[in-house]
């Protein structure tokens, strides 16, 4: 029987990656080809740090690169060069591949699935005329925020470059938690530069939307029924998380360090502070070193990532002493296998910078949170989990911004003993869990899509 043939193409980032990936596996396991496209350099990382290279996708699965049009040794964690070189050079090298693929394949692609952080390939997608759709793989409030940008340009809360005009909050819904300006998903970064840039893929993110004849999401009515309810159009499919293959995930960045998990049997039920921040996360030292002095003052077990490049100095310094006064208490790691540790009985909390991908593992797995966001998103993330969910607790910053050690202890003791957190978070736990079970809605979504995608086609081989 002809298999439909799928080629699937995240944002270039660790965040966006891995549950695009994930959405590829559930079309693998429906007997779907699909071609998953990265930039040269992420290429090279996933690749390396596969799980199983051999049963890879069942043979389904194939995974190739572009360039990104930055040159080898260019900065790729300059966000503003990195936008600017994908949005100007991709295009082109996507559409070379599609029709390389369709000349020498014998299988021609039916269907692009594209970030929609990557309008751009939605738009290379119809002047080919395939079939298309759109990813998000973040919080559907956030995307709302973006659909939203000529509202804010008109009502003066951004100019026409996606800068604040203004500093009071505003709301996108009543039910949606209240949003400062200067925590935009574009607002948030320190030059005007990188918010210029990031705008213009906001104005692709609605271009696009226009284009596709689905756009899924990574997310649960049962999290975000405002936002949802905003706009019928978005469906969705989430939490994508890799409940069917034991958590093994693919998509990584990093290699992930598995002997964390032996040394979290050996501690008490509930008992461990597991910390990690993502792959964007950059701390200075003084900020570093209280965080670990906090962790230390709370005479508690606690599993650490810390993952290179986290500070803004080369070189990762702890404070005088302190390896040797936790001793045992304490695991540090480079990347953990975050789902088996969320999943572990032994995992108390979650102080998280609220990434959505690592909101998401630790909602499904009726975690509390302790927040500590660094950009984009997160603000908004952390919103929802204090304000709407009431699932966790946000740290509050001095006079300098350093979120001191004696307001660390004091966050996780009002977490750990205020039961309602505990409460609320497994609650929370049920109802998104049920949406991806048989006969829930995120479920049922995803079975339809899939059904539009291996819907036949003149072009299948």
């Amino acid at each position: 029987m002809a298999k439909p043939h799928v080629l699937v193409i995240p944002y270039p980032a660790q965040g966006h990656v891995m549950p695009i990936m994930e959405l590829a596996q559930r079309l693998v396991a429906k007997d779907i080809k699909v071609t998953f496209v990265n930039t040269e350099v992420n290429h090279k990382l996933v690749t390396t740090n596969w799980l199983d290279k051999d049963g890879f996708g069942g043979g389904l699965m194939e995974m190739v690169s572009i360039p990104d049009g930055l040159e080898a040794w260019e900065d790729r964690s300059d966000l503003c060069r990195l936008t600017n070189s994908i949005m100007q050079s991709m295009a082109s090298k996507l559409e070379e591949l599609i029709e390389k693929i369709n000349k020498e394949d014998g299988c021609k692609i039916t269907c692009v699935i594209a970030d929609d952080g990557m309008g751009w390939a939605i738009k290379v997608a119809k002047k080919m005329g395939i079939r298309r759709a759109a990813f998000w793989p973040a919080s559907v409030a956030t995307l709302v925020a973006m659909l939203s940008f000529q509202k804010l340009i008109d009502d003066g809360i951004i100019d026409n470059n996606g800068m604040p005009l203004k500093d009071q909050t505003i709301r996108l819904s009543e039910p949606m938690p209240p949003l400062k300006p200067a925590n935009l998903p574009w607002t948030c970064f320190e030059d005007a530069a990188t918010v210029k840039a990031f705008f213009q893929v906001v104005i692709e993110v609605v271009e696009a939307a226009g284009l596709t004849e689905w756009f899924i999401c990574n997310s649960a009515t049962e999290l975000e029924p405002a936002a949802f309810g905003l706009h019928p159009q978005l469906v969705p499919i989430g939490p994508l998380l890799a409940t069917d293959r034991l958590a093994n995930q693919t998509g990584h960045f990093w290699h992930e360090d598995s002997t964390c998990l032996p040394w979290l049997d050996q501690q008490p039920a509930g008992s461990v502070i597991y910390i990690a921040f993502g792959s964007f996360t950059i701390i200075n030292q003084t900020q570093f070193e209280e965080l670990a002095l906090g962790l230390e003052l709370c005479g508690r077990p606690f599993l650490w990532v810390v993952r290179p490049g986290m500070t803004k100095e080369a070189v990762v310094t702890y404070p005088d002493g302190f390896i040797e006064r936790v001793g045992s208490r304490v695991r540090i790691v480079s990347w953990a296998p975050q789902q088996k540790v969320l999943a572990h009985p032994s995992v108390a909390c979650f102080v998280s910078h609220c990434g959505w991908n690592s909101t998401l593992e630790g909602m499904t797995n009726g975690r509390p949170f302790l927040c500590w966001p660094y950009f984009g998103d997160q603000f908004y993330n952390e919103d929802y989990i204090c304000d709407i969910w009431k699932t966790g607790l946000r740290f509050e910053k001095d006079e300098g911004g350093i979120i001191r050690r004696g307001e660390i202890k004091s966050k996780v003791e009002e977490v750990l003993s205020n039961k309602n957190y505990v409460t609320r978070a497994l609650e929370m736990k049920e109802k998104v869990t049920g949406s991806i079970r048989e006969g829930g809605r995120s479920h049922g979504n995803l079975g339809k899509f899939i059904e539009w995608v291996q819907e036949k086609d003149t072009n299948q081989c």
